[in-house]
């Protein structure tokens, strides 16, 4: 299959998180082509860039990218309608993904009309933020003289019935690594301020639709004011969940020796850390096997570990006491509970925490580091620390047999999703 890309306009050089958007679709491409040869042997023959008249590849595009993409660029400054009809016309047989380069592009977008087949016009936004995604089969049918913008070729096309409207109910919009259910998406973007704009619509789309209170709710603020310098000057999330690392096992001591106000910024960083990294991979096209081990890998082993090195230091490092073997009690219900979602998770390939609305709510606030962690900050200072402590042991058991419960009621899932099951957004805006 092939790609062509229109941008003639001065806005494919805006910045987001860092990127241009010509450099955004590429990099959306790439990650497109990737996924769909691994799954059905779809390949990118050609992705030909139309460049304004006489001017050269835009400086701005990392030389890495271009060179593992199969990249042809013009500059003649032919017409819209012309410059596709000759990159339709060398196509030959291979379909022609239309696509113009001022535009936010649903990454998911690009699968999609890569797996299917036909004409295909996808159009998405209100007034100035309309925009458009094609897939045509050669050749061209004739248009307008008057189309000079690939939204203007799909209005004609569709007003004319050489394409078809995307049928978005086709469209895989759930997605499962982040628990929710997010229509495709095309917006124009218009200027820096438009950039910034849809640097929050991107921000929010990759929250997940079923987490802990702190993520949802507390975090945010502070995660987009530390993500936008790291996007902007390509911070790698892999560093960022390093650093995530170091500090985890740093508060480890910390805490066991009873410096509480050491360890738990140590902690409070972490977990402020835990939310970036992941946003950073995802909204700069940096996600990688390393990251996801790190990420996912820290958050699994590392709650146990604080547990106890409190209980350490609430039972002054006695192993025989309560507090401790209470620590103990809630390591063995922490590991089954995990169990139970890792083993639901692989039976129906969907998440515990997303099968129903009730399972949506309950993962706010089911035992979690950033459930448990602000319980016992205020605690402490109450004098309340060990009392505090049974009651997030004790919680630790309630959520570990409730899993349990889900995990028999729908051993059987495999239900779709649908609105209501974890988060089901709207038609998307980027306000």
């Amino acid at each position: 299959m092939k790609v062509w890309i229109d941008a003639t306009s001065s806005n494919a050089s805006v910045r987001v998180f860092g990127m241009s958007l010509l450099e955004r679709i590429l990099r959306g491409l790439a990650l497109a082509a990737r996924e769909t040869k691994n799954q059905n042997g779809v390949r990118l023959s050609e992705i030909r860039v139309a460049l304004p008249a006489g001017a050269p590849i835009p400086a701005d595009l990392p030389a890495d990218l271009c060179d593992a993409l199969p990249m042809a660029w013009v500059n003649d400054g032919a017409p819209l309608v012309s410059a596709l009809a000759d990159a339709l016309a060398d196509a030959a047989s291979e379909a022609v993904l239309v696509l113009s380069a001022d535009s936010i592009i649903d990454t998911r977008l690009f699968e999609h009309l890569l797996r299917t087949s036909g004409n295909l016009a996808f159009v998405c936004g209100a007034q100035g933020e309309r925009a458009a995604a094609l897939r045509i089969e050669p050749p061209l049918e004739p248009v307008g003289a008057d189309v000079t913008t690939v939204l203007q070729l799909a209005d004609s096309a569709l007003a004319a019935s050489t394409v078809k409207p995307m049928d978005e109910r086709a469209f895989p919009g759930y997605i499962r690594k982040l628990r929710r259910s997010l229509p495709p998406y095309v917006f124009r973007v218009s200027g820096a301020g438009g950039g910034r704009r849809f640097e929050r619509f991107l921000f929010r789309s990759n929250y997940k639709g079923s987490t802990d209170f702190m993520t949802k709710y507390v975090y945010p603020p502070l995660v987009w004011r530390i993500l936008r310098p790291l996007a902007r000057y390509r911070v790698h999330p892999n560093w960022v969940s390093g650093v995530s690392v170091v500090l985890t096992f740093a508060a480890i001591p910390l805490f066991a020796m009873g410096m509480w106000v050491e360890g738990l910024i140590l902690a409070y960083t972490m977990s402020v850390l835990d939310s970036v990294d992941g946003k950073l991979a995802r909204t700069t096209f940096r996600a990688s096997k390393l990251g996801n081990v790190l990420d996912h890998g820290l958050d699994l082993i590392h709650p146990p570990m604080w547990y106890v090195a409190w209980a350490w230091a609430l039972g002054g490092g006695d192993v025989g006491s309560g507090v401790f073997q209470a620590s103990i009690a809630w390591t063995v219900w922490y590991v089954l509970d995990r169990g139970i979602a890792q083993g639901f998770k692989r039976r129906t390939n969907r998440s515990i925490h997303a099968i129903a609305p009730l399972d949506v709510r309950m993962r706010t606030f089911i035992s979690r580091r950033n459930v448990n962690l602000p319980l016992f900050t205020v605690a402490l200072p109450l004098g309340l620390g060990i009392p505090a402590f049974y009651l997030m042991a004790a919680w630790q058991v309630v959520s570990a047999l409730f899993h349990l419960q889900r995990l028999v009621k729908f051993w059987n899932y495999q239900q779709e999703p649908t609105p209501g099951q974890g988060e089901r957004d709207g038609a998307p805006q980027p306000a």
